[in-house]
């Protein structure tokens, strides 16, 4: 039988329909579900860290931003601490971010050139890249209040699946792939969305092309062809 790997998105998935469960059978006088919702920001703790075991280089800066989120709001939730002292500690998100930059490059690039692996950055603007590496692994975006366009068409992967890190605040990276290419995306969205806009075609093969991971806020990812 084959085993089909939990995915943060649809553990994301499952816990707003839980939520909306809860709070229609609070609305509708089914059930007073008001003391189990105390409980819900435990449910972004649960999705963080399911995220930080499934891929914790590509998901790191997103997974510690669920948990920490999710912990301060369970800390007000249960009366352990107000709003206005949590907004003293928002430099910590700051810490997260940088950390997930560093240590999201431990491991990452194997031997190869520089045209198998490309390391991009686009702050406070845009950047335009093409890959064309016929031996292309992978990429780095890192985006804050800004855009990374990175055309791969002209890419070949001989041994797959490549893989693009996303960490993007306030931004947004664009993908062209070929349209034959598989993709899967296990990006996080924390207030944002990653989605596949390619038109549906018959693949020849099963195996995945493309991985692309990381955490987006406030941003976007897209795949296009």
């Amino acid at each position: 039988m084959a085993y089909t790997r939990l995915s943060p998105r649809v553990l994301f998935g499952a816990v707003v329909v839980l939520v909306g469960v809860l709070l229609l059978a609070s609305t509708t006088g089914v059930y007073d579900t008001g003391r189990l919702l105390v409980y819900v920001p435990s449910l972004l703790i649960l999705v963080g860290l399911v995220s930080l075991v499934t891929d914790w280089r590509g998901n790191l800066g997103g997974s510690l931003l669920l948990i920490v989120l999710g912990g301060v709001w369970q800390a007000v939730a249960l009366d352990l601490l107000t709003w206005g002292e949590a907004v003293a500690y928002w430099p910590v998100l700051l810490i997260l971010f940088g950390l997930s930059l560093v240590l999201g490059r431990l491991g990452t690039r194997a031997v190869g050139t520089d045209d198998d692996w490309l390391d991009l950055l686009a702050v406070l603007g845009g950047r335009v890249a093409r890959a064309t590496s016929q031996t292309f692994r992978g990429a780095d975006t890192t985006v804050v209040f800004g855009g990374i366009d990175l055309d791969l068409r002209d890419a070949e992967v001989v041994d797959p699946p490549a893989r693009i890190d996303v960490r993007a605040v306030f931004g947004g990276v664009e993908l062209a792939v070929p349209r034959d290419w598989n993709v899967r995306l296990d990006v996080v969205p924390v207030l944002g969305a990653a989605e596949d806009e390619r038109l549906r075609t018959e693949r020849d093969h099963e195996a995945v092309d493309l991985v692309v991971g990381g955490f987006v806020a406030f941003g976007g990812v897209s795949v296009t062809d």
